[in-house]
């Protein structure tokens, strides 16, 4: 456990992507083999399943601290994370044992998941006494399935791939989907072997955005022009008597979307599609909204009357395999030929092509791209033709133009202090914007801004506070901010009637007064709502 606090202190504590693939390496490369496939296992963002309620985490953390219950919260309060909150008020241990993290694992923080709370405070007490602080703090991020770290899926993918001297894109695939860790499991991938459930899917393959004039690209023939689809990514994986679902975070989805999993089956054996789910509409051929489909996202057993109000589709634009044979290595237009064959064989009307629109060079592509949310897409996908599927997010054979945001600026109404290491500043804000002379609160962000913007808010934020709330405070209607967002919804639930989605802030809106700040009905024309 000791080596795995390390290793997790280092890329907690470095921003340059070099040392944290030093330290990654150093780590695989000395671990022992079922260390090192649950430090993977965690790594790729594999989390362990509830093992035990927060309630007994903290009253067992009360007793064997004896602190007073007023001065805990406060210092979660403070530190803004439950497993650093535990390791700082906790007494030093008498000794520290360096068991290994497979055994930590699987001895003492797996078989809390089946205990009685009594059981589960003695193993905890006894963990505790047994652990430094810093292994103190990892092994409380691993019971609270909070473990997160600053390091990226491809970055574990390149350390595992120089240890294993294999190449990255088999590393990644062998990890897509479920696993479980194990030494065997470790050895296969050491070894670039098979691993994993018969259907699991190939690594997705990513997009930057493209900040520059699409003519610097070259010529427009070499590019292939597809619609950025506003749904969920997923491959559709069929092979032997399985059909499989995936979203893009290797989660299977094939119990959410029943009416889809059903579909894939009617592909031959040994297809893998790369598409996006949305709620398609048939009269218009056209998908609907992505407010629509969050009616049928996070349910697990949707009811019939569901799935017959809001039926689901892939609009599939690649195929990574067919008759079994991995085709990512073909090119694009090869792929495109092949995939437009094998739908067209399905003849599933929830399995559908992705349409390439027509433009026929960079100016018409241009205007296509303005149009994008008439077709209820986020804007437009620019492929080289020639291009191979890759693994993760390379530079330059894919790139996402999306259309612009829309933008309102709004008046900052309550603040609230952030988690991990902004649990000091006040980092989460409430906005409002005016309605018949009303500020009604719409929205909430907390990106955006600058470190240095950061702590000039927090400062006016404590010197401006009117009210408090528990940790929310109310603050003097003063400051506004421009926000951004994607998309805009009716939503009864909430106070304004509306629902943004992915609010941010785009700038601190200085020179304007907050009698200036836009209005709800201005928020909905912007949206067309």
């Amino acid at each position: 456990m000791k080596a795995f606090a390390a290793l997790y202190l280092a890329l907690d504590g470095s921003t340059k992507t070099s040392s944290k693939l030093a330290a990654l390496v150093a780590y695989f490369r000395s671990a022992p083999p079922a260390d090192a496939a649950w430090a993977a296992w965690f790594l790729t963002g594999h989390r362990l399943k509830r093992i035990l309620p927060v309630r007994t985490l903290v009253a067992t953390a009360l007793a064997e601290s004896g602190v007073p219950e007023w001065l805990f919260d406060a210092s979660y309060e403070a530190v803004g994370d439950l497993a650093e909150t535990i390791a700082l008020l906790l007494p030093a241990p008498a000794t520290a044992d360096d068991r290994s993290l497979a055994d930590w694992i699987e001895s003492s923080i797996a078989p809390l998941a089946g205990a009685t709370p009594d059981a589960a405070a003695a193993a905890l007490v006894a963990s505790w006494r047994e652990l430094g602080r810093d292994e103190r703090f990892v092994h409380g991020k691993l019971i609270t399935g909070a473990f997160r770290v600053g390091v990226a899926r491809g970055l574990v993918h390149r350390a595992l791939a120089e240890v294993a001297d294999v190449p990255v894109a088999t590393v990644a695939h062998n990890l897509a989907g479920p696993w479980t860790p194990s030494p065997a499991f470790w050895e296969r991938v050491r070894d670039g072997g098979a691993t994993g459930a018969p259907t699991r899917p190939y690594p997705f393959f990513l997009a930057h955005a493209l900040e520059a004039d699409p003519a610097t690209l070259g010529a427009r023939d070499e590019w292939q022009v597809e619609w950025k689809w506003d749904g969920i990514r997923a491959q559709v994986v069929r092979r032997g008597d399985a059909a499989a679902l995936w979203s893009r975070g290797e989660e299977a989805i094939d119990d959410a979307f029943p009416d889809l999993a059903a579909a894939a089956r009617s592909l031959p054996s040994g297809t893998v599609l790369d598409g996006e789910i949305v709620v398609w509409d048939a009269a218009a051929m056209r998908p609907q909204p992505f407010a629509t489909l969050q009616r049928r996202l996070n349910r697990r057993a949707p009811g019939a009357k569901l799935l017959r109000e809001l039926p689901i589709a892939l609009i599939a634009y690649d195929l990574l395999e067919a008759d079994g044979t991995d085709l990512r290595n073909e090119p694009l237009h090869a792929r495109r030929a092949r995939l437009a064959r094998v739908l067209h064989d399905a003849a599933s009307p929830a399995l559908t092509l992705s349409p390439l629109p027509e433009a026929a060079d960079w100016e018409a592509v241009a205007a296509l791209r303005e149009r994008s949310r008439d077709a209820h897409a986020e804007g437009l996908m620019l492929k080289r033709r020639d291009s191979a599927y890759g693994v993760g997010r390379p530079r330059g054979a894919w790139w996402k133009w999306k259309v612009d945001p829309y933008t309102v600026d709004a008046v900052l109404v309550y603040a609230q202090a952030g988690h991990g290491r902004r649990a000091s500043l006040y980092t989460d804000f409430t906005f409002a914007v005016w309605d018949e002379g009303v500020l009604v609160p719409f929205a909430k962000a907390y990106s955006g801004l600058t470190d240095a913007e950061i702590v000039e808010a927090d400062r006016w934020i404590r010197a401006h506070t009117t009210a408090r709330f528990g940790p929310v405070r109310q603050v003097e209607p003063v400051l506004v901010f421009e926000l951004a967002f994607e998309a805009l919804a009716r939503s009864p639930r909430h106070k304004s009637g509306v629902a943004v989605r992915f609010p941010r802030i785009a700038r601190w809106r200085r020179d304007k007064p907050a009698a200036e700040a836009d209005t709800l009905a201005d928020l909905r024309a912007r949206a067309e709502l």
